[in-house]
Formats: structure tokens, C-alpha cells, sequence
């Protein structure tokens, strides 16, 4: 059996705890992902490596999965042009059964090998990474998709909780996240997903610091859309400057608003 499918002995009483009982246990439980995300690390470093010489060369990341792996995938790719100014076409999240699905469940879509290789065949191009993700390492829909990229001269990244499983055995690197049996068993949306989004949190952010979207732990490229982030960029462009924010606010809508050309204009 699954590791993500066994019964967690320390929530067998699940439905008789006290309040406090069961978010104690959750929060305890929800640990375990943040160790398991550690011992992934190597296999996580390789994929930012392979990420990253793909956006050297024009490249593009492609996450796909199906439920709460496709969902976490869209939410990382959807967070990438506001945080680091980038083409929406860069980096790219495909769901199982469409963008519906983000919004309301439909679990057979993840059995369709056919589906995986047709929603990535005319989005993938050689030397694009396709990360393929899946909690229980064994969607169909998610092989057909690694299978298909790696015929397409594409690098082929997996993301599960099983080790040995179905796309671990496709892909070129495979981040096994070991998050044992759910508080809820089979509920894969909670620790399963918290290593999930961990992990494309890194291979985002570290490939892009990796590129040059990033300076020091700075957003060098972020767009301000709202006052929270007109806020931000006008702090930025100070930090980076060592001046006043006034002056960085004058710098900036003399430049557009791009930190970037404000910083040069002065430098």
C-alpha cells in the first residue's frame, strides 16, 4: 500500500478529539513535510539547475498535475509575472480537465494517459522542463505528459510522495517528498500538498534568483499593481540605492516605475 494511503495511527481518534486535540496534531503533523522537503533537497537542486539553464536558453517551466497537484502548479505559475516581471509564457501550469478544474473537483480526469500527451504536445518544446506532478506518483494523466516531453527533447521533472512510484520511473530527476499517511487518510491535500508547494516555491524562486530576477533577496523585477506593491518598489528602490524614499518615489516615476532603469539612471 501507499504510504499516502495508510492510516496515520495518531489520528485513528480523529473525530473524538477535542479542538484544540486535532489542530495540535495537524500543526505537529504538518512538520514532517518541512523534513521530508529536506531530505529531497539534492533531487530538488538538480531540478532548479535544469530550470535554470532552460531559461538561459529561452526555455520555458511547465508544471502539470491533476486536483491539488494541478492547482498548486497554476498558483505557482500564475505568482511568477507579478513577483519577477516575467512573460506569462515562461513559466506555465497545465490542470487535468482544464481551468474548471481549479475551481471545482473532477478526479477521473487525472486517469487519461491520452489527455496527459495532448496538453502538453503543443505546449512543449525541446529544452523546456516539464515537472510533473502527483501525490500518489501514479496519475495517468501525468505519465502520458512526462512520457510525451521526454519524446520532445524536453528535461522531465517528478514531484511525489511515493517513492518507486509510476513517475518517479519517467522522469530524469525525481523529488520524492515522503510525507507518510495523512491526518485524514488519503487526504493527500495536506501534507502531501504543503511538500508540493514547497518544493515549486523553490524550483521558482531559485531558478529565477539563478537567471538575474533577482538582486540580493531583492524583487529587481516586480510590477506595482496596488498600493501594497507601489509601496514595496518605491522601498526597494531605496534599500538598493541607499536613499530616501522620496527620492526613490521621484526616480521611479521618472523611469516608469522599473526599478531597474531607476537604479541605472543613477548609477
Amino acid at each position: 500500500m501507499l504510504n499516502t494511503e495508510k492510516r496515520n495511527p495518531r489520528t485513528t481518534h480523529l473525530d473524538q478529539m477535542s479542538t484544540m486535540e486535532m489542530v495540535r496534531v495537524m500543526n505537529e503533523e504538518n512538520m514532517v513535510s518541512v523534513l521530508a522537503v529536506d531530505r529531497a533537497l539534492p533531487q530538488i537542486a538538480q531540478a532548479v539547475d535544469a530550470v535554470a539553464a532552460a531559461f538561459e536558453k529561452d526555455g520555458k517551466l511547465v508544471y502539470i498535475g491533476a486536483g491539488t497537484s494541478g492547482r498548486l502548479g497554476v498558483l505557482d505559475a500564475s505568482e511568477c509575472p507579478p513577483t519577477f516581471g516575467v512573460d506569462p509564457r515562461m513559466v506555465q501550469g497545465i490542470i487535468a480537465g482544464g481551468y474548471e478544474r481549479l475551481v471545482s473537483a473532477g478526479e477521473n480526469a487525472e486517469d487519461s494517459y491520452e489527455a496527459g500527451v495532448r496538453d502538453v504536445e503543443k505546449r512543449l518544446m525541446a529544452g523546456d522542463v516539464l515537472v510533473g506532478i502527483s501525490a500518489a506518483g501514479g496519475a495517468r494523466y501525468v505519465v502520458g505528459a512526462l512520457e510525451k516531453a521526454k519524446e520532445l527533447g524536453c528535461v522531465t521533472v517528478a514531484v511525489t510522495s511515493n517513492a518507486d512510484s509510476a513517475i518517479t520511473q519517467k522522469a530524469d530527476i525525481a523529488i520524492v517528498c515522503d510525507t507518510g499517511p495523512e491526518v485524514l487518510t488519503g487526504s493527500t491535500r495536506l501534507k502531501a500538498g504543503n511538500s508540493q508547494k514547497f518544493v515549486l516555491n523553490m524550483l521558482t524562486t531559485c531558478a529565477m534568483a539563478k537567471t538575474g530576477k533577482v538582486y540580493e533577496n531583492l524583487m529587481i523585477n516586480l510590477k506595482p499593481s496596488n498600493e501594497k506593491l507601489r509601496g514595496r518598489v518605491i522601498r526597494i528602490t531605496a534599500a538598493i540605492l541607499d536613499c530616501s524614499e522620496k527620492k526613490a518615489e521621484a526616480l521611479l516615476e521618472q523611469n516608469g516605475w522599473d526599478i531597474r532603469k531607476s537604479v541605472e539612471s543613477v548609477k
